[in-house]
């Protein structure tokens, strides 16, 4: 296998007709251009040019190895043109994992607004509470609710996970308004199994972080369906405000013991680090931190 470098450089004395033009063209000396020719001749132990004080002519070879060199050279100035367009204007598929429940109610609704700004995208979207390796299942962005992004990936912050402690008004009529997180002993409390020690809840009081044991009727894996069984008042829950921000705005929830729940979880965007962050990584993430403000919509008059 030749030294592609070499066979470049042929080409460009091929195309400008003179050692000393391809030197121009490639910003190198004409010595430099010569012993690569030389040197490319001596590996393929023929003769590519004729040479004379005014003039170079293609051998028989030289035309034949002429023929390939200038297609590699023109393959090569092609997919540059194809990478450099990528990095400067958004397009291309962008793989993308979200969890369930922001995915669903957050994620998913937005594309259409994304895609509508960035036409030349398409979106391959993936919904899940799995572990996705980022690399390996070729994924370029991950979007998670977590305390603790991968320290092997660059990640930006969206917004703050919130969760709230809150049931229907009618619960609460019927079984009273907990005071203090201790109160929560008497009521049904409905308990999210992908999070913290089962059977207890963390909450930050005057004297500090206190655990609370807690007990249900019921126990689920996904925070909408959680949501879904608050709003039908079956009892009280932890849950993140960007799953039921709406109902708490509309009414349909009340929100308890706010200044004893601390903000221990991110929504964090991971990807990639590079310094070369194609554009269409960086628009969607852009596009995502805009949408859900510094303030997030969901968060706003709760």
């Amino acid at each position: 296998m030749q030294d592609l470098n070499h066979i470049v450089i042929f080409a460009r004395v091929v195309e400008a007709g003179s050692f000393s033009e391809a030197a121009r063209r490639l910003d190198i000396s004409r010595s430099a251009v010569s012993k690569a020719v030389a040197k490319l001749e001596k590996d393929l132990s023929t003769r590519l040019l004729n040479r004379s004080t005014r003039h170079l002519s293609l051998t028989e070879a030289g035309a034949a190895f002429a023929e390939y060199s200038v297609r590699i050279l023109e393959e090569a100035e092609q997919a540059e043109r194809v990478v450099n367009s990528l990095q400067a204007e958004p397009q291309g598929l962008l793989k993308v994992s979200a969890s369930v429940a922001f995915g669903t109610l957050h994620v998913a609704p937005a594309l259409a607004d994304f895609l509508e700004q960035y036409p030349k995208i398409r979106i391959d979207l993936t919904i899940t509470d799995h572990h996705v390796d980022l690399v390996e299942e070729g994924y370029d962005v991950l979007i998670r609710v977590t305390n603790e992004p991968d320290v092997n990936l660059a990640a930006r912050k969206l917004a703050p996970a919130r969760r709230i402690l809150c049931a229907t008004p009618k619960y609460f009529q019927q079984h009273g308004v907990p005071k203090t997180p201790e109160d929560l002993v008497v009521h049904n409390c409905l308990d999210y199994t992908l999070s913290g020690e089962q059977g207890y809840w963390r909450f930050i009081g005057p004297a500090g972080e206190i655990s609370v044991p807690v007990s249900g009727t019921l126990r689920i894996n996904d925070d909408d369906a959680l949501s879904q069984a608050v709003l039908g008042g079956l009892g009280v829950a932890l849950l993140p405000t960007f799953t039921v921000g709406r109902d708490l705005q509309r009414g349909k929830l009340q929100a308890v013991l706010s200044e004893y729940i601390p903000v221990d979880r991110y929504i964090y965007a991971s990807y990639f680090p590079s310094r070369y962050l194609p554009a269409k990584i960086r628009v969607f993430i852009d596009f995502f931190a805009e949408r859900i403000g510094a303030v997030p919509y969901w968060d706003r008059h709760v």
